[in-house]
């Protein structure tokens, strides 16, 4: 398909134009005008960019790109040996970061929550990034994180109290640590993020409500994963998602 065609699509899917976003969503960087074979990943690293390379893809699809708010602009040093792997090879990048997250069915927390048999019945948080809804059936934290551990392979940090009973779930995957006051007051009995932050510890302990550290890159597997699967069926796309390793 054409470069222009599978951007076109993934905007419109994903409602870009509706977020407020901190790096640009869409296409990030311009290739070869033919998409034949795509690789999808979590991140944009250099490992990625090399993998594209050595597999003949003629472009990259990820939930985390290039250009954040905040960053040096220069393209020096480890920026400019990502760019350079890219545009020697003619090879194209596409972001998707909120949207992503957000996108009821493809989305990160709409994916995470299916992985683990939650209902999401509920939004909060900026531009309503955040889901809440019910568990399978109500358990305690404790159970929460293992099932976590045991389908994202990952061991999960438990903060708070390990028995309180979990009728209510909130989750928002990734960096998302910030919206825990808000996720507490949408009626959460358990918070479930990516990271954790210092100060989230005392809100967990004052509020009695526990908090659940799952890794960012492992609970942002599921969206970009899910998104390669509708363009396969969509398109009968080459696309393919590659997992490269983080322990955070």
């Amino acid at each position: 398909m054409q470069l222009i065609e599978l951007q076109t699509h993934l905007d419109e899917l994903l409602d870009v134009a509706r977020f407020r976003d901190y790096s640009p969503n869409g296409l990030q960087v311009e290739g070869r005008t033919e998409v034949r074979r795509l690789l999808c990943g979590v991140t944009a690293s250099q490992a990625l960019v090399d993998h594209a390379v050595e597999g003949g893809f003629d472009a990259i699809l990820v939930h985390h790109g290039y250009f954040w708010r905040g960053e040096d602009g220069r393209i020096t040093g480890i920026r400019k040996r990502r760019l350079a792997g890219l545009l020697r090879n003619d090879i194209s990048l596409l972001a998707y970061h909120l949207p992503l997250d957000a996108h009821p069915e493809l989305g990160n927390n709409a994916q995470l929550g299916r992985l683990l048999g939650w209902t999401g019945d509920g939004r909060f948080g900026e531009q309503d990034l955040g889901w809440i809804g019910r568990p399978e059936h109500v358990c305690a934290a404790a159970h929460v994180a293992r099932s976590l551990a045991a389908r994202l392979g990952r061991e999960p940090m438990l903060v708070g109290d390990p028995e309180r009973s979990v009728r209510r779930v909130a989750w928002c995957t990734g960096g998302a640590q910030g919206y825990f006051e808000q996720a507490i007051s949408a009626g959460a009995d358990l918070y479930v993020s990516g990271e954790i932050s210092e100060q989230t510890v005392h809100l967990a302990r004052e509020s009695g409500i526990p908090y659940i550290a799952a890794g960012h890159h492992a609970t942002e597997r599921y969206g970009i994963h899910a998104l390669a699967e509708h363009l396969r069926q969509r398109f009968a796309l080459d696309a393919q998602f590659v997992d490269l390793d983080n322990p955070v």
